[in-house]
């Protein structure tokens, strides 16, 4: 593999809890840089425990970049993303600090820092997709997905019905499926995609510690907050992990230990996806890392692998 030596910009992806956030600080710290976020859910202000937001301290005086900029009732928009990570990514090259992206969320890495342009929209056809969804349900709409486009269906959450319309909004105004309309992996800046990995027994307990620790800081409360301010409208933030389940909770749908368990079965299910999206990315030079290994040896490979030497 080809690897970039002191690269300008600098990728952290992975599955959910596998350790992205960390190595994302310590990387900027040893390297002069700041974190740029790629999750699409800590793009929102007010899901903090869900989403596994670094506390100020967690972020050890590293600036970060793109947490809570839309309110919960925003529909999520990668084109808008793009413009956004493309502005704070060029503003931080301008200043000679390099910017380090984490986050899980595969397709708002490619929109940051990939020579990647979206298809457009046809309101007619979007519209009688939505009419469908209401009428069928994301999981009858998974299900056609996955017919006509396998690969965007591995990708979206069943239950995440606005994904599941645009993919299949894309397929019929271009012929092609969703998936056929992205490029190549061509990046606009000189970039190194660090993959980090857990063995999947190891992650799938830091994923059911992580449920129970969110619950034990607050997640009930903090949706309660948000659902005040209208994340119920939300079409992208409702259906967040952890989110959905507890307004599943509040609703009298699930009582607190499904609410909790379905939390844990979805977010394992989540994981997976994310690991087949990086997978398939034949630039993510992986770092796997074991239930045992100190914090800083994560750390010293990826500098080993980028050439680099620390402060």
């Amino acid at each position: 593999m080809n690897i970039p030596r002191n690269p300008r910009v600098i990728t952290i992806v992975g599955a959910t809890a596998a350790g992205k956030s960390d190595l994302g600080v310590a990387l900027a710290l040893e390297l002069g840089g700041e974190v740029v976020n790629t999750d699409s859910m800590q793009l929102y202000r007010g899901m903090d425990i869900g989403t596994a937001k670094l506390t100020l301290e967690e972020r050890g005086g590293v600036p970060h970049h793109l947490l809570d900029v839309w309110d919960v009732t925003q529909a999520a928009s990668v084109a808008e993303y793009q413009r956004m990570a493309r502005e704070v990514i060029d503003g931080l090259l301008a200043r000679g600090r390099t910017p380090v992206l984490v986050g899980g969320s595969g397709l708002y890495v490619r929109a940051a820092v990939d020579d990647l342009e979206f298809p457009g929209t046809d309101a007619e056809v979007r519209a009688r997709l939505e009419v469908q969804l209401a009428a069928e349900g994301p999981g009858a709409m998974h299900r056609r997905l996955a017919e006509v486009d396998p690969l965007a269906a591995a990708a979206i959450l069943p239950s995440n019905g606005r994904r599941i319309v645009r993919a299949l909004e894309v397929v019929e105004i271009t012929g092609k499926s969703f998936t056929a309309t992205l490029p190549g992996h061509d990046s606009v800046y000189d970039t190194v995609q660090i993959g980090v990995r857990l063995p999947r027994a190891e992650l799938d307990q830091r994923i059911a510690l992580r449920v129970d620790r969110m619950w034990e800081a607050g997640l009930v409360p903090e949706v309660e907050a948000l659902a005040e301010v209208g994340l119920r409208d939300g079409r992208t933030a409702s259906r967040a992990l952890g989110y959905q389940q507890v307004l599943a909770q509040l609703a009298g749908e699930y009582g607190e230990a499904e609410a909790r368990a379905e939390t844990v079965r979805a977010t394992r299910r989540f994981a997976r996806r994310q690991e087949s999206w990086f997978r398939r990315d034949p630039r993510v030079h992986w770092l796997s890392r074991g239930a045992d290994d100190e914090p800083g040896q994560l750390l010293g490979q990826a500098l080993e692998l980028m050439g680099v030497r620390g402060r």
